[in-house]
């Protein structure tokens, strides 16, 4: 049961509502819907889209950067250049990108952590296998 004292008004969409649908379970301003929306266009209007804020915060590079090594590797996985670059390669230890790669290739490298030493066995396994 639901009593008007467990209730809060959205200042958006004037709508009351529990308040564990506000962020926090706080009295916020905007209850989450409302409150998200507020971002995703702030974001939209401050960075021109969520997908270039994401990369500029992540990966210290815009939209257009990483448009442009796409379109320096030729379009393709900068590692297998079978599939196409999707997915940012950085180096976990200082965060420089290193290329754009294909999804699987980047989630190979992941699963190796980066390790150069790890991917040289892994190799000579397949190769003694006869892969």
């Amino acid at each position: 049961m639901t009593f008007m004292s467990d209730l809060h008004r959205c200042r958006d969409c004037r709508k009351e509502k529990p308040f564990a649908e506000f962020p926090g379970g706080h009295r916020h301003t905007y209850c989450k819907a409302c409150n998200n929306a507020r971002t995703r266009e702030s974001i939209r209007r401050r960075h021109g889209n969520t997908r270039h804020y994401h990369l500029r915060q992540r990966f210290g590079v815009g939209a257009a950067e990483v448009q442009a090594l796409i379109e320096a590797q030729g379009g393709m996985c900068a590692m297998c250049g079978v599939r196409p670059a999707t997915q940012v390669d950085h180096d976990h230890a200082t965060g420089r990108v290193r290329a754009i790669l294909c999804l699987h290739c980047n989630a190979g490298l992941g699963a190796f952590g980066d390790d150069p030493q790890v991917i040289a066995r892994a190799i000579e396994y397949l190769e003694k296998s006869g892969a």
